[in-house]
């Protein structure tokens, strides 16, 4: 990718044709779209990419059971409709970025024979609206079968089990995949940018966009014929500085996920628990080494700090523990994840937990602005072509062809066994050339060319974990990481795997970016200091205190 600061130097004197603002999954997904439309595109982030959403999913592509059981029990169109779609754009996010997704089994409990009826039918009807997309047909399994597969089952009371699949990825690389896959294919990409203002034509259209540059404190003004606000759960605001008089229509929820340390009889399978006390589910699914935990759903503040409470995390714990044979206690956690989800607000005003997960897209004809309001990640690509379609409809009067549906995402390989031979002549262990392939894809050899020409850096980031120093540079070059948080939550996930580990290597991850950003010694022990409190803030909200003893800095 460009340096930062050359693209920084450029929008200004830059007419494009559309402007996305906000680069998670839907922004990022519209950015592309439009570029390969032919479509001279920017996008923008006021923070990271992805950095309050996309990064805090459960990780599942999936069409979601509990939707698809909310369709049948109310007769409900959309939430189906949404279900199939999303089972069909299942199979094309796999095939787009296959080094970053994978298919997972995962077993539906069940503890009676009318039960296990009930729930088949259910997984059946889930896999024939899957069509030729299904990843594996679903099977039930007796107990006995049941807990000679999943030893980690509580065997009380168990009938057996159903086994299905649905698909499972890693959010932050694929939302930095779409990024990547813009620039490259044209586009100026940009973070850390906060939209100040809009410039009104004579006719009260946007005709521009006022920025402030966070890392310089510069003010910019950016040109464009098209504007889409992809900003998720900060979708109001954006649509209130480009009108102040329009009505919201989007209701926030706190989505949170805890992850702790995966046993080792776990295996492959994830756990679906279908039923709670408030009548969510709750996904318990091994990811990235960690046994990953959520999620609940309560009422949101756009602009607060995401931490998962201690109420949130015995929530989950209480209604895991009672399906394994080795419950787990709020000391084991190593992690936690929360995020915002944006929802759009139906007129009964029902529960968040039962609101659809469907989008809009909403043009506001005085002021010309374009909005993607609501839908989950496993749709993003079906968002961005709609939303790409209104601006060409806009623009040219037509709409052209959409390449993404079949569009080989930046880094995409699809032999990493043969990518994987050719790198194992590098100096780090085969787990390395594993987690660099999962992390970069084809791109892992340039992380250790990198290393190649400068040894020091392939040396281990931390004791105990895949990484190495190469990374970190990579990141800094390559993929736009700025902060301590870029790098070891969202381009690396570090900090997924521990806190602690990632306290520990965040004084070298500074030093490596304070040698490529220019940060003097003070910024980067401040800028380490600010990552370990903002862990030990995340701890401390949990209640682990003997844990937030040990990420002192």
């Amino acid at each position: 990718m460009r340096r930062r600061s050359e693209v920084v130097g450029n929008i200004a004197d830059t007419q494009y044709d559309v402007c996305v603002i906000g680069g998670g999954a839907s922004g990022a997904g519209c950015a592309l779209d439009a570029q390969l439309r032919g479509l001279k595109t920017l996008l923008v982030d006021r923070g990271d990419f992805g950095c309050v959403t996309s990064t805090a999913s459960t990780k599942l592509i999936h069409g979601g059971l509990r939707y698809l059981q909310q369709a049948v029990a109310e007769l409900d169109l959309a939430q189906y409709r949404l279900v199939r779609t999303a089972l069909q754009e299942r199979q094309v996010m796999m095939l787009n970025a296959p080094h970053l997704a994978c298919s997972r089994r995962l077993a539906v409990p069940c503890f009676g024979l009318w039960e296990s009826i009930y729930r088949s039918l259910g997984v059946r009807l889930y896999d024939w609206l899957s069509g030729p997309a299904i990843l594996a047909p679903s099977e039930f399994l007796g107990r006995t079968k049941s807990l000679i597969r999943m030893p980690w089952l509580k065997s009380d009371g168990l009938f057996g089990t159903i086994l299905y699949s649905d698909g499972q990825f890693d959010d932050a690389r694929y939302n930095l995949a779409l990024v990547q896959s813009c620039e490259a294919a044209g586009g100026d990409v940009v973070n850390y940018v906060t939209v100040t203002g809009f410039g009104m034509d004579k006719t009260d259209r946007i005709a521009a966009v006022h920025l402030e540059d966070k890392e310089s404190g510069k003010s910019l003004r950016v040109s464009a014929r098209s504007f889409v606000n992809a900003t998720g759960p900060f979708s109001d605001e954006l649509r209130r500085l480009a009108r102040p008089d329009v009505t919201p229509r989007l209701r926030v929820s706190k989505g949170v996920h805890i992850l702790l340390p995966l046993p080792h009889e776990c295996g492959d399978e994830g756990l679906l628990i279908p039923a709670t006390e408030d009548g969510r589910v709750v996904f318990a699914i091994p990811w990235m080494g960690r046994l990953l935990v959520g999620t609940t759903e309560t009422e949101g503040e756009p602009n607060s700090e995401m931490l998962v409470t201690k109420v949130e995390a015995e929530y989950l714990l209480r209604h895991l523990n009672p399906y394994l044979a080795q419950p787990f206690e709020l000391s084991d956690i190593v992690d936690a994840i929360a995020g915002l989800r944006p929802l759009i607000q139906p007129a009964d005003l029902r529960d968040s937990k039962r609101i659809v997960r469907d989008y809009e897209i909403e043009f506001d004809a005085r002021s010309g602005l374009v909005s993607v309001l609501g839908g989950k990640w496993t749709v993003y690509r079906t968002m961005a072509e709609d939303t790409i379609n209104v601006v060409e409809k806009q623009l040219l009067c037509r709409v052209s062809h959409c390449d993404t549906r079949a569009y080989p995402l930046y880094g995409a390989v699809r032999r990493t066994d043969e990518l994987k031979k050719e790198l194992l002549g590098f100096p780090v262990p085969p787990g390395t050339i594993d987690h660099l392939i999962q992390k970069f894809g084809s791109r892992a050899r340039q992380v250790l060319d990198l290393a190649e020409q400068r040894p020091l850096l392939f040396e281990a980031l931390i004791d105990g974990a895949p990484y190495i120093r190469a990374e970190v540079i990579y990141c800094v070059r390559e993929e736009l990481a700025l902060s301590l948080e870029d790098v070891l939550v969202r381009r690396l996930g570090l900090e997924y795997f521990d806190w602690r580990m990632a306290a520990k290597a965040a004084p070298i991850v500074a030093g490596l970016m304070a040698e490529e950003l220019g940060w003097g010694k003070n910024r980067a022990d401040k800028e380490v200091q600010l990552y370990v409190d903002r862990i030990a803030r995340r701890i401390s909200e949990i209640g682990l205190e003997r844990v937030r003893e040990q990420v002192r800095y």
